[in-house]
């Protein structure tokens, strides 16, 4: 059962602008993250400074008048937006199927993705299960799609420990080390949130998914329309809601300067979102090595028995001094993106 209370008054109009939901194929390309942070900005400084919800209905040449947009654009939005009446139905649709949404205008997106991405951070989220876990933090176990025995038993090791820990897994939902960390979590009862490279539809066909939504211990979540199916870029594109949604990172396998654990690693690593630490053992594979090299923290076999919590994984990243060489990531910065002002500037 979804914890989504009712959405904000300008939820409908960031759907309809950065998503696809009920839109027959050929339609319109919905805004993407930067697109929507800087339509946003053109809203709050629009005189007077206009809200998403004050567009609908509007044809596109009243919003080119409204906002600082020139005619082209203004013709996607208006085009965009003139699915305002179907939305209802779309909607009540995805609930129907366990699917909730909620956009960066809701009091129950995760603010760290707000905090963390800014200007990246995704506009519209699909998922299920209580979405109150995003808000958690805990530990995101990542790796390759093909990973080997030494690094299934690790990801087994690790998620079952954080699990016993308290702790929350994070992961990327996909086959290999992914899925592995989430249902070792689940198989010692603790919680895991599946930040998912497709739509959210096809895992919800998963006996053991869920039962875990289920009894409120998972949650998928992505940025892309529930059908969505899965490809390349739309994988590269999640990594970083993974790393921003947890406490710290464990990188469990990655293959050297190339592949999604790859450059998932490397963006968190130099954006500072969170601590990152490498498994190190003998066996681990080339491209661990160069993450360590970089700047993340070697996590062996051996401490895997000792780490409890994203606090005690923290401690050790911490004791260890290789949090990353760029630093974090400029809050402040982020906090001042024109997509988080609009609505307390303009809250009523």
């Amino acid at each position: 059962m979804s914890d989504i209370g009712p959405l904000a008054p300008d939820a409908s109009a960031i759907i309809l602008l950065c998503s696809s939901i009920g839109a027959p194929p050929g339609s319109v390309r919905p805004f993407g993250p930067t697109a929507w942070a800087r339509l946003s900005d053109q809203l709050l400084h629009a005189g007077p400074a206009r809200r998403p919800r004050d567009l609908i209905g509007l044809t596109g040449g009243e919003i080119a008048r409204s906002i600082d947009v020139d005619a082209e654009e203004a013709e996607r939005i208006a085009a965009l937006l003139a699915r305002a009446g179907q939305l209802a139905f779309e909607l009540d649709r995805l609930q129907s199927r366990g699917i909730w949404v909620v956009t960066i205008a809701d009091d129950t997106y995760p603010g760290r993705l707000r905090d963390r991405l800014g200007p990246a951070a995704p506009p519209v989220l699909f998922g299920s299960g209580p979405a109150a876990l995003l808000s958690g933090g805990g530990v995101a176990i990542v790796g390759s799609r093909e990973a080997d025995a030494a690094a299934i038993a690790f990801t087994q090791a690790l998620a079952t420990a954080v699990a016993a820990g308290g702790s929350t897994v994070v992961s990327g939902g996909a086959r290999g080390v992914d899925l592995t960390a989430m249902r070792a979590a689940f198989e010692a009862g603790g919680a895991a949130i599946g930040v998912l490279p497709e739509g959210v539809e096809r895992r919800l066909r998963d006996p053991s998914i869920r039962a875990a939504l289920a009894a409120g211990r998972g949650a998928m979540v992505s940025p892309y329309h529930p059908a969505a199916p899965f490809s390349v870029g739309a994988a590269t594109g999640r990594n970083k809601l993974i790393y921003a949604l947890a406490d710290v990172a464990v990188v469990v396998s990655s293959a050297d300067g190339s592949g999604g654990t790859w450059s998932g690693a490397v963006e968190a690593l130099k954006a500072g979102w969170v601590p990152v630490l490498v498994r190190d053992d003998a066996d681990a594979p080339a491209g661990n090595r160069s993450l360590v090299a970089l700047g993340a923290a070697p996590l062996s076999s051996a401490a895997v028995g000792e780490v409890a919590s994203a606090a005690m994984l923290l401690g050790l990243a911490g004791h260890l001094g290789r949090v990353g060489r760029v630093g974090r990531a400029d809050a402040d910065a982020a906090v001042s993106s024109g997509q988080q002002r609009l609505f307390d500037d303009l809250a009523p």
